[in-house]
């Protein structure tokens, strides 16, 4: 039984089938790790040795937890799972900023209440609009989700689907910009609410640094193709349609590495 149906009475099997979802929440969790493992490669010689420690203690505990996913035996317990990691990967992201004058003590939304998290939703508005339009052309309603529970004028499948591209995509493009200094803590405005919010510069700033990353070309181990980045959203909303329709046995989510 696939863990989005109603859950059964029975005890859980060992090993239970495949499911989308899980397949999601693993490759959520495992690109949470390649972020972390990328730093550590690309400039753990150069940190200091508490900030490498961190990474290197939250890298090794999201290996498992991606593994654990597959395998969650009800919808519950995969979300808390993914909660879980997303607490142990916000607790280590301060060590992957570089940026002078930023700083990051927690993910907050709703509004944004500083320049990271303001970064980091509005790239995520981005990407939930790259997925909801690639779910649409594929014959799929973007409201209807699963890991995010249904809610009025909510893209809940969109937020599904965008779990796998949040760390390719908007995570690496954010620390993409800030740490190579094409966004200064001047380039955000705070409103009297106490949110804040990219300025209009800076928007503009984000959107090339944006359509750059989708123009990256990477392998797609299950196509075996190379893609640009940005066109990967439309070929997992394939996948998806095929499997929920029952031309795929599984889905087969998007890793990244």
């Amino acid at each position: 039984m696939c863990c989005c149906a109603a859950p059964s009475t029975r005890p859980p099997a060992t090993r239970p089938p495949p499911c989308p979802w899980r397949a999601i929440v693993a490759a959520r969790i495992a690109g949470q790790r390649a972020a972390l493992a990328r730093a550590l490669r690309d400039h753990g010689p150069r940190m200091a040795p508490a900030a490498r420690e961190a990474l290197g203690g939250v890298r090794d505990l999201l290996s498992p937890a991606a593994r654990r996913a597959l395998h969650a035996p009800d919808m519950d317990t995969l979300r808390g799972m993914e909660g879980d990691a997303a607490h142990a990967f916000w607790r280590a992201f301060p060590h992957l900023l570089r940026g002078k004058g930023f700083t990051f003590t927690g993910r907050n939304r709703r509004p944004p209440r500083d320049p990271v998290n303001a970064l980091l939703s509005f790239l995520y508005v981005l990407l939930a609009a790259d997925c909801r339009a690639a779910l649409e052309a594929h014959g799929l309603d973007p409201q209807m989700g699963f890991l995010h529970r249904d809610r009025p004028g909510r893209m809940s499948l969109a937020l599904d689907l965008m779990e796998e591209f949040r760390a390719p995509l908007a995570e690496r493009c954010a620390l993409t910009l800030i740490n190579r200094g094409q966004l200064k803590p001047r380039d955000f405005r705070r409103e009297e609410t106490g949110g804040v919010f990219l300025t209009d510069e800076a928007r503009k700033t984000v959107l090339t640094a944006w359509q750059a990353r989708k123009r990256a070309t990477l392998r797609h181990a299950f196509l075996e193709e190379t893609v640009p980045l940005g066109l990967i959203p439309q070929l997992q909303a394939q996948l998806l349609a095929r499997h929920l329709r029952g031309d795929l046995d599984a889905y087969p989510a998007y890793l990244w590495r």
